[in-house]
């Protein structure tokens, strides 16, 4: 499946939040008539993932890979850019390279839809909760670093980590074997 404005489903002409893709999601079991499944989330499906076992009994389990969710740590660089775009787009005054380039690849509504992702915690979903959750990350992510995968482990009381060396944001196409292996084992736990 894919969320909106990913793939073939089109993306709605206003700025859709987390729980919007999280009530897809939903929306499409129950039409498949789903009691109950373990979802796997990569990253920004991760998000939607912790979303949807926060706020629905379909999740029986969850496998968040190189998961987003944790706000990332900020030092005053990033702040000093942020309060002096705002300073220059309130003067009216033309603003070069602001945005990441994840952002600025985006257009219309999917721009409002990022900032709007991006900003939101997934932490208050953890404390929510009880399911069993298997977090399969590479120690080299530079996307969703393991300081993630460790914030993550601490707040989400039924889970286990698996860290990948030598792995990045995509560990289980790097280790695709190896993560067969440990979804398929964690998955017969349940």
């Amino acid at each position: 499946m894919d969320l909106f404005g990913f793939g073939k489903t089109p993306h709605p002409d206003y700025p859709l939040g987390v729980g919007d893709y999280a009530q897809g999601v939903r929306e499409i079991m129950e039409k498949e008539k789903m009691d109950s499944a373990v979802l796997i989330g990569h990253s920004f499906g991760g998000r939607v993932a912790l979303r949807l076992a926060a706020e629905s009994s379909l999740v029986s389990a969850l496998v968040l890979i190189d998961s987003a969710g944790v706000p990332p740590r900020r030092g005053i660089r990033y702040y000093s850019k942020v309060w002096l775009y705002k300073v220059k787009k309130a003067l009216g005054l033309r603003v070069r390279g602001a945005g990441s380039s994840d952002y600025n690849r985006l257009s219309g509504a999917m721009k409002g839809t990022f900032v709007r992702v991006v900003n939101e915690s997934n932490l208050p979903d953890c404390d929510k909760i009880k399911e069993p959750v298997l977090l399969f990350w590479g120690r080299e992510d530079k996307d969703t670093p393991l300081y993630m995968c460790k914030k993550l482990r601490r707040r989400l009381k039924n889970s286990e980590a698996v860290v990948i060396k030598g792995a990045g944001h995509f560990s289980y196409l790097e280790r695709p074997e190896y993560a067969f292996r440990v979804v398929r084992a964690f998955c017969k736990t349940i």
